[in-house]
């Protein structure tokens, strides 16, 4: 039974969470932890960001912060301990990060099907199931 439960989600895509967020529920129906993640990538690349101002990643980092716990009021049954997470860089590694980091049991994620680009270049899905430590529980939209 999983105790410590990772949910990753893009705030802009519901399909993100909508059915991860019931399996996540099922799952902690006895009690456990409910870490909800969202990822802001970074730039990419240093170059791009001396097109923003200063001080503008932190602003965004706060902003995106406030929209996860907002989400996490307004979605998550108070019966269930939560616990919102705003990480930042790149996706599957910061998600993966997050996993070890504490130490969780399962990390429960939507994937869409994937477009024959997906399979040449290969999903964050994909690179979380090849790289977690641990269980990795994927919901088909």
């Amino acid at each position: 039974m999983a105790r410590k439960v990772l949910l990753p989600i893009d705030l802009n895509a519901p399909a993100s969470w909508i059915k991860p967020l019931g399996e996540a529920q099922t799952m902690l129906a006895t009690g456990g932890e409910l870490h909800v993640v969202s990822v802001l990538p970074d730039f990419g690349m240093s170059m791009v960001g001396t097109f923003f101002k200063a001080g503008f990643e932190q602003t965004a980092l706060h902003h995106f912060g406030d929209a996860l716990r907002t989400w996490v009021r307004q979605h998550v049954p108070g019966a269930i301990e939560v616990h919102p997470h705003v990480l930042h860089g790149n996706i599957y590694d910061e998600i993966l990060r997050a996993a070890d980091k504490l130490d969780v049991d399962v990390i429960i994620l939507a994937a869409h099907r994937p477009e024959a680009k997906s399979y040449l270049l290969g999903p964050n899905a994909a690179r979380i199931v090849r790289h977690a430590r641990q269980s990795v529980y994927i919901v088909r939209d």
